[in-house]
């Protein structure tokens, strides 16, 4: 392969063919609606809801979309819609991004973490039932809300999850941030719980460059949280304000590029699943290596926002004795904005050092291939939270990596990724 070839990375949202996130952004200038609202945050949110609310078997749902400035936003404002207040817990999967936790901590609530099952990598139900009860004990009270993750697009076990939250009455937000358009028996994933969150960063299915969005399952509900995302002003003809509400909606101008993209939404979720058919081919053979895929259960049908893996510890690769050697000096792996700085290379809690040695070396051949999630009970900010797990997740991360799937890895790009793969492991 030659030295000009691109960097393969992971997933990178791009414009439609024909052009339309240009109109209708020219259209938010020349008509000088370059602020938090505007017709095409309205037109966005129609179009969000056309897709959502459209189940695979013909049948519609009647969810509401308020579009946001982020998928942290929206999990932000699920939870002041779901009552959490300084003081209370509430559930969440520890086998997920910082942004399905960090809201909580926002509140002044706490995070009570749930571990994951082998399957689908999510919230594992039996562990969430136990982490409710457990909780009522030591508390008095039961958590607040439960929020499962759809993992790098992989549906979680909607009905078993919604079943215990029904019996317990805790309302469920769905954190569909990287599952925009995975289903569950046909049906959208953020429509089942009381909320669902969506994003639209500049790595995920479609992006308005940032931005999220909240689906609500009602117009009222929608309104509050619309109210919330605007600074939560009275109506009164100055500013009066009862409660703290926050800038939290999305500006007209990425609200124009997010309806360009909702035109490509359809093909950047069927090649994903292109993508993910064809690793699975060329890695079938790959001693060590094993794919994750979805449960063999006609209910789940993922957009494989990434595609994961995991390697098992004997596997040996090029550079393993190297791993680990030197600290890290600028944000990697897919890593933005600025880091801190630090004294040790080395974690309590890290890949093995052929998952990193492998990341380095597919790095060097111009493939972006990162770590899996770190469970969000290992991260030093969390130290002390509850934690309710068999170990599942903190295993995955160990032996994990994720691989490009993006709209613009082509077929000859995932050949190249699984060819350097075999390429750098030792026989």
């Amino acid at each position: 392969m030659s030295e000009e070839r691109k960097t393969i990375y992971l997933c990178l949202a791009h414009m439609s063919e024909e052009g339309w996130e240009q109109k209708y952004v020219k259209e938010a200038f020349d008509t000088n609606w370059v602020v938090p609202m505007g017709p095409n945050v309205n037109a966005f949110e129609q179009d969000l809801q056309n897709f959502v609310n459209n189940n695979s078997d013909g049948s519609r749902l009647d969810r509401t979309v308020v579009c946001l400035s982020a998928g942290t936003a929206a999990v932000h404002l699920a939870l002041i819609g779901c009552g959490v207040k300084a003081g209370d817990e509430v559930i969440v999967q520890s086998f997920t991004f910082c942004a399905s936790s960090h809201p909580i901590t926002y509140l002044g609530a706490k995070p009570v973490f749930v571990g994951s099952e082998k399957e689908t990598w999510n919230m594992d139900p039996e562990l969430l039932e136990k982490a409710i009860l457990d909780r009522k004990e030591k508390t008095g009270k039961y958590p607040k809300a439960i929020i499962p993750v759809a993992l790098y697009g992989m549906p979680y076990r909607i009905d078993e999850i919604c079943a215990i939250a029904d019996k317990y009455g805790i309302p469920v937000i769905e954190d569909a941030a990287e599952g925009m358009g995975s289903r569950y028996n046909g049906q959208v994933l953020g429509t089942f719980g009381k909320y669902g969150v969506l994003s639209f960063n500049g790595n995920k299915m479609i992006t308005t460059s940032g931005g999220g969005a909240l689906i609500c399952r009602n117009a009222e509900d929608a309104n509050e949280i619309m109210w919330y995302a605007t600074q939560a002003r009275d109506a009164y003809p100055y500013y009066q304000h009862t409660a703290i509400g926050y800038n939290y909606r999305m500006s007209n101008v990425c609200a124009g590029i997010g309806r360009g993209q909702m035109t490509v939404l359809d093909n950047h979720i069927a090649h994903h699943k292109h993508v993910q058919d064809l690793y699975k081919e060329l890695l079938k053979d790959v001693k060590g290596v094993h794919l994750h895929c979805q449960p063999e259960n006609e209910k789940y049908d993922a957009n494989f926002w990434l595609c994961t893996a995991t390697l098992d510890p004997e596997v040996k690769i090029i550079g393993q004795e190297n791993a680990y050697k030197e600290v890290i000096k600028t944000a990697v792996g897919g890593a933005a904005g600025v880091i801190h700085a630090v004294d040790s290379a080395t974690t309590d809690c890290q890949p093995n050092d052929n998952i990193e040695a492998l990341r380095v070396y597919m790095l060097s051949k111009k493939i972006e291939a990162r770590p899996t999630w770190k469970p969000m009970h290992k991260q030093p900010v969390y130290e002390g939270a509850p934690i309710y797990t068999n170990g599942v997740e903190e295993d995955i991360f160990k032996i994990g990596f994720c691989l490009p799937a993006g709209p613009y890895v082509t077929d000859d790009d995932v050949k190249y990724i699984v060819d350097t793969i075999k390429e750098a492991i030792i026989d």
